[in-house]
């Protein structure tokens, strides 16, 4: 097998492979007593309690938190709901619509907000809460 055709084949496997989600340990008080710990990745998000949220496509890249740009990631639902998380909470208190996630302002953690809203979100001021996690 020529090497053009190895790369070929190892780049297919690659772009096949599932993507791995990523853990995060709840540090704010509302994601240690809504959400817990979830699981983040590209498609969806999983929370403490096994409930899960899939996305339906990354809807933008850059978000205003605070007034200011930053690189982030806005997707919106596939379904819009409000699972019931930790202790009876659910997420929002409305059928959630659109997920956004950055990093904090000190690197050191990352923000999940959520959102209720008919259009995507262009600030996190109209998010109905946010959780954050490292």
């Amino acid at each position: 097998m020529t090497s053009s055709a190895i790369a070929a084949t190892a780049l297919c496997v690659v772009l096949a492979s599932p993507a791995f989600a990523e853990t995060y340990a709840a540090v704010s008080n509302t994601a240690v007593s809504i959400t817990g710990d979830i699981e983040l990745d590209e498609t969806g998000i999983t929370f403490e309690n096994g409930e899960q949220l899939t996305f339906e496509e990354q809807v933008a890249d850059r978000f205003t938190v605070d007034g200011q740009s930053v690189e982030a990631h806005l997707f919106s639902l596939a379904e819009a709901r409000d699972p019931v998380l930790l202790n009876g909470n659910t997420l929002c208190g409305a059928p959630v619509t659109y997920i956004a996630s950055w990093e904090t302002s000190d690197g050191s953690g990352t923000v999940l907000a959520v959102f209720s809203t008919p259009q995507p979100p262009e600030s996190d001021a109209d998010m109905c809460a946010s959780y954050t996690y490292e």
